[in-house]
């Protein structure tokens, strides 16, 4: 209420939207009952919905906080494209900020919702930040501004409500100037933080590199920093890792390289030098290749066959050419496993795949993108890297099979 009237003194063109969460019986509608009458005399635009946040909640499996927070803002998407609005305004204030960090650190949160409630995140603006909850009542009461009180508030049913009545007043009690003290914190902290992003981006540039849709973390740089799960944290987290994983990644870094850590969308491989994170590949399926056939899909990954009269060998490393007439069809497209032997092309006897990628140098990460293609039971050819002796092209080659591979 007290936001409204500064917007209105300010000359502000707005509006206002309600909710009813019909969560408080009476008391819910007592209040729509409350702000409808105020816009009506006032002649400010108004808008009201009311919603089964109860039913939502269970359908979602989600808290009621979390399904009163997703109708409204849900609606309120709506409601500005509808009505051509540019800003959403809510009336958090400095209270508010204070029990959302507080809530957020006794729960371990990373240093970017320490900074606390952004007083602007895309259309959403929070003008009654810099006000404590004693400022507004006060300045409310001096301007015969009507309000209501919500009555949940009291109860300490909710962590934002124990925090408020339970931890803030003893807080206050070593310190009487706790709001701020507060703010001048947040200050500094969303200082830090922006001063951290900057050096942040410059030690990325100087200890990652990227290929792709893949990163690589130098290991031995990271580990000459004095917080590297900190700084692995901050590198990985965009990609789902959170503190305890990446807490896991840095302590195995000293152990034999091979060890894998996932998160819900990546993957990380501590290989020799750098720790290796790209995104997990779909399970790979079988896929069988019939003759006549002029293309093939496996996870990402895409073959294209041809047949041709004569000779021609293509040699570019994603082009396999085979002589045609020892192919068996159907032919069989599949992820190497150990086990797996062929005979490399130029070297005279059969080799594990294993041991080949190992002389080829082929890393860690990159062993798991690897498939062959079989005949007859026979692996032709390692598929992008060697084609199997066997199945070469010769003098007595009448026809050849070319098969060329492409990340889809």
């Amino acid at each position: 209420m007290v936001m409204l009237h500064l917007f209105r003194e300010a000359g502000y063109d707005v509006g206002v939207a309600h909710c009813n969460f019909q969560l408080r019986n009476n008391d819910s509608d007592d209040d729509e009952d409350f702000v409808t009458h105020y816009c009506e005399q006032a002649k400010i635009k108004f808008f009201t919905q009311r919603f089964d946040t109860k039913n939502y909640a269970e359908e979602k499996r989600i808290s009621i906080q979390m399904a009163a927070r997703d109708l409204r803002y849900d609606w309120f998407d709506v409601l500005m494209n509808e009505a051509n609005y540019h800003w959403l305004a809510t009336a958090h204030h400095l209270n508010d900020n204070l029990e959302t960090v507080l809530s957020r650190w006794t729960k371990g949160a990373s240093l970017d919702l320490l900074k606390g409630i952004p007083i602007k995140n895309e259309k959403v603006v929070r003008p009654m930040l810099f006000a404590t909850r004693d400022e507004i009542l006060s300045y409310a009461t001096d301007h015969n501004i009507p309000w209501r009180e919500d009555k949940s508030n009291a109860m300490d049913d909710y962590q934002r409500n124990f925090i408020r009545h339970q931890i803030v007043p003893r807080l206050k009690e070593i310190n009487p100037s706790l709001e701020d003290t507060f703010n001048n914190s947040l200050e500094k902290i969303n200082g830090a933080y922006e001063l951290m992003q900057r050096g942040l981006g410059q030690l990325k540039d100087s200890i990652t590199r990227s290929e792709g849709e893949r990163l690589y973390i130098d290991k031995n740089l990271l580990m000459l920093l004095q917080h590297p799960v900190f700084i692995c944290y901050e590198l990985l987290r965009t990609f789902g890792f959170d503190w305890d994983r990446c807490s896991q990644l840095i302590g195995a870094i000293g152990s034999q390289p091979g060890k894998q850590f996932s998160s819900s969308t990546h993957i990380a491989v501590i290989d020799r030098d750098y720790i290796l994170v790209s995104l997990k590949q779909e399970m790979l399926t079988e896929v069988l290749i019939e003759e006549g056939q002029d293309k093939v899909a496996l996870g990402p990954w895409i073959l294209k066959l041809k047949s041709a009269k004569g000779k021609s060998i293509q040699t570019k490393r994603d082009n396999g050419t085979f002589d045609l007439g020892k192919i068996k069809f159907p032919m069989l497209w599949r992820k190497w496993k150990h086990g797996d032997s062929f005979s490399p092309l130029g070297l005279g006897h059969s080799k594990k795949v294993s041991d080949f990628l190992i002389d080829e140098k082929i890393s860690l990460s990159d062993k798991s993108d690897i498939t062959v293609v079989e005949s007859g039971g026979e692996i032709v050819w390692v598929v992008g890297h060697r084609v199997d002796d066997r199945y070469k092209v010769t003098a007595q080659t009448k026809a050849v099979l070319e098969m060329n591979v492409a990340h889809i």
